[in-house]
C-alpha cells in the first residue's frame, strides 16, 4: 500500500473541508446537507431545514411523491461527462411538489464554486398526456421504463412547481452543432405532462440550451422567466397542446452556445406530418426582449417567435423586440399552414422590428439566409390579426427595459403596452386566461421583483 505523508493528508483534509464549506457557508447559514441519490421509491417530504446535494441521476419512480418545501437550495454535482450529469427525473406517475414561496424559492443550482452554464442536466417531468409520435423516452438518459414519456391521458398530473428557480442547466445536451436536434433536457423539460400538473413561478437562468421545452402534453403555465439561456427560451414539439400566461424571455447578450437562439421556437414533427395532436401553444401575454446593441447582433440569435415544420400557433397580446432577424419567421413547410389554417393566430402583438415576417429554412441547405415575406407580414396585420408594428427607434415605454440591474418591464404612462388587447374567441376567452388590459407579461405590477426571488445576476 502507498503511504500518505503528513503534508499530504493535511492537504487532503483541507481540500475536504473546503469542499464542504462551500455547501455549508455564507449561502446556506447554519443548514445542514444531505444527499439525494439513486432511486426514490416512496413518499419523501425534504427537510426544510437543511440544503441538498444532487448526486448524478435520481429518479423518483414507483408512483412515489418527492416534496421540497419553501427555502432549500439543492446544488447539483458537477460532472464532465454528458452522460454522467446530475438530473433529477420524476417519472411517469409519480409527482413532484416544489412548494416555495415569493420571499423563500427552491433553488437548483450548481456546485461548483465557479458556476457555468451546463454544469448539470435538468429537472425533467415525465407524463402520460398525448404526443404526436407516440411514446418516447428522455434525451440523454439510458432507454428504460424510467425514462418513458407519453401516453393518452391528458388530464394526467405530475405535481405541482411553485417559486422555483433552475441556475446552469443544459449539460446532457448535444453540442452546438446538433442544436436542432429533438427533444434537448435543459432547464425544465416537461414531456408528455397532463394538465392536472400545476407550474407557476419557475426562472431559468444560464441554461446552456434551452430554457423550458414542452414535448407533446397539455400542461398549463404561468409566470415563467427564460434568462440568458444558451439557445431558445421557450420550446414546443411533438403536439403540446396547453395553455401559457405571463412569459418572460430576456437576453443581456448574444448567445455563446447555439448557431441560432430563438425567444420562441415550435416544431410539429421532423417531416412535418399532419398527426395529431398537432403542437399548438396558445399564448397569451408575453414579452420576449433580445438584446439591445446597435448594430444589432446577428451572430448567434435568430428570431423573437420561430414556428417551424408543420406547427400550429396561436400567440396574442405579447411584446417581442431586439432579434436581428426580426418578430417572426416560418419555415417553407410551415408558411402554407398558417395561411391556411383559420385558427393560426398572431394577433393584437406589440412588435419592435424593421422586418415583420420572414421565410428561414436552415433544414433545408447550408446557408443561413432569410427573406422578408409581405405576403405572411400582410396577414399578421390585417383587421383581424391586428399586430401594432414598431420601428426600432421607437419607445416601448416599459420602467426598466434595458436595466443594468433586473429588468423592469412594467408599462410607463403613455406606453402602447397599456391598450390593444384582445381575449374574444374560444381559445383565450376560457377560464385559465386572465383577462388583462395591458400587452406584455406585465401591468402595473412587477411581479418578477416580489420578494427578489428571480435572480437576475
Amino acid at each position: 500500500m502507498k503511504k500518505i505523508s503528513l503534508f499530504s493528508m493535511m492537504a487532503l483534509i483541507f481540500f475536504a473541508a473546503c469542499k464542504k464549506d462551500h455547501l455549508s457557508g455564507s449561502n446556506n447559514g447554519s443548514r445542514k446537507i444531505d444527499t439525494l441519490q439513486g432511486a426514490i421509491t416512496a413518499d419523501r417530504t425534504l427537510d426544510a431545514t437543511k440544503n441538498y446535494f444532487l448526486k448524478g441521476q435520481v429518479y423518483v419512480k414507483n408512483n412515489a411523491t418527492l416534496t421540497i418545501p419553501a427555502g432549500i437550495t439543492v446544488y447539483a454535482q458537477v460532472n464532465a461527462a454528458r452522460s454522467a450529469k446530475s438530473v433529477l427525473v420524476i417519472t411517469q406517475g409519480a409527482k413532484l411538489y416544489v412548494n416555495g414561496t415569493a420571499s423563500s424559492p427552491v433553488v437548483f443550482t450548481s456546485a461548483a464554486a465557479v458556476k457555468t452554464p451546463g454544469d448539470w442536466g435538468a429537472v425533467i417531468l415525465l407524463g402520460k398526456a398525448p404526443t404526436n409520435t407516440g411514446t418516447g423516452n428522455a434525451p440523454g438518459l439510458p432507454v428504460s421504463a424510467d425514462t418513458q414519456f407519453g401516453g393518452n391521458i391528458a388530464t394526467d398530473n405530475s405535481g405541482s412547481i411553485t417559486y422555483l428557480r433552475l441556475e446552469y442547466t443544459g449539460g446532457i445536451n448535444p453540442p452546438a452543432e446538433d442544436e436542432w436536434a429533438l427533444d434537448k433536457a435543459s432547464g425544465l423539460l416537461l414531456a408528455s405532462v397532463g394538465s392536472g400538473t400545476k407550474i407557476d413561478n419557475v426562472m431559468v437562468k444560464y441554461s446552456n440550451d434551452d430554457s423550458f421545452q414542452f414535448v407533446g402534453g397539455t400542461v398549463n403555465a404561468t409566470h415563467l422567466i427564460s434568462y440568458n439561456s444558451g439557445d431558445d427560451d421557450f420550446d414546443f414539439d411533438h403536439g403540446y397542446e396547453g395553455n401559457l400566461q405571463f412569459l418572460i424571455g430576456y437576453r443581456t447578450h448574444a448567445s455563446s452556445q447555439a448557431l441560432k437562439a430563438n425567444g420562441f421556437e415550435s416544431y410539429n414533427d421532423s417531416v412535418p406530418t399532419t398527426n395529431t395532436p398537432l403542437t399548438r401553444p396558445v399564448v397569451s401575454n408575453m414579452t420576449i426582449i433580445g438584446p439591445q446593441q446597435t448594430p444589432v447582433i446577428k451572430t448567434n440569435l435568430n428570431q423573437g417567435v420561430y414556428m417551424r415544420k408543420g406547427t400550429r400557433l396561436a400567440i396574442r397580446n405579447s411584446i417581442i423586440s431586439d432579434y436581428p432577424e426580426g418578430a417572426f419567421m416560418v419555415c417553407p413547410r410551415t408558411r402554407p399552414v398558417i395561411l391556411a389554417d383559420n385558427n393560426a393566430e398572431f394577433r393584437s402583438n406589440l412588435v419592435q422590428t424593421d422586418t415583420l415576417a420572414r421565410v428561414f429554412d436552415y433544414d433545408q441547405g447550408q446557408e443561413f439566409i432569410s427573406f422578408p415575406d409581405p405576403v405572411l407580414a400582410a396577414f399578421e396585420t390585417n383587421s383581424v390579426n391586428n399586430n401594432t408594428i414598431l420601428t426600432l427607434s421607437t419607445d416601448f415605454k416599459l420602467k426598466g427595459m434595458y436595466s443594468s440591474g433586473a429588468p423592469d418591464l412594467t408599462p410607463a404612462s403613455g406606453s402602447p403596452a397599456l391598450s390593444g388587447v384582445d381575449f374574444t374567441g374560444v381559445d383565450f376567452s376560457n377560464s385559465f386566461f386572465t383577462q388583462v388590459t395591458y400587452r406584455g407579461a406585465m401591468g402595473s405590477t412587477n411581479w418578477a421583483a416580489q420578494s427578489n426571488w428571480a435572480d437576475w445576476r
